[in-house]
């Protein structure tokens, strides 16, 4: 007869049973806590880079996500424009090694941007795209943006566009 292993299961339940009926939760009716959330989702930031078509600056607003920083539109402004932008003629001058990017806002509100490529070696219409997106990520636009890199230094400008 083997009585030992089934009293030792048995103990083990009432051992079991006992702890889970003294842990001190005890029932409670069911706690309202208001009305769940209503109204409009938050809608996804529009991203807006600037783009060349004939020769002249244009502002494109691109789906995205949540945008955080200049630098993100700068490295996508850097990664150029996409196929559906390319087949309605949009162009950059911006080339690819001038990201990444880095922002710095300075105590008096001016942005300054700092490509990895050298500032005085980008084209006009460069530098034009560089500070018109940075200005356009900004919520509040600086008056002036200096675009700086490699040791030199574009004056500081406004947006064109």
């Amino acid at each position: 007869m083997r009585t030992g292993p089934a009293r030792r299961a048995l103990a083990a339940g009432l051992v079991s049973l006992i702890a889970m009926t003294g842990c001190g939760v005890q029932p409670s009716d069911v706690i309202l806590a208001g009305e769940p959330p209503s109204g409009a989702a938050a809608p996804a930031t529009a991203i807006t880079v600037y783009l060349v078509k004939n020769g002249r600056l244009h502002p494109v607003t691109r789906p995205g996500g949540r945008l955080l920083f200049p630098a993100h539109s700068l490295a996508l402004l850097a990664a150029g424009p996409t196929a559906r932008e390319q087949s309605h003629g949009f162009t950059s001058d911006v080339p690819p090694e001038a990201g990444p990017f880095s922002v710095t806002i300075e105590p008096a509100g001016r942005l300054v941007v700092t490509p990895s490529a050298a500032a005085g070696e980008l084209s006009a219409l460069a530098v034009g795209q560089i500070v018109c997106t940075a200005v356009a990520t900004v919520p509040r636009s600086p008056a002036r943006v200096t675009v700086a890199g490699a040791g030199q230094e574009v004056d500081p400008r406004d947006c064109p566009g």
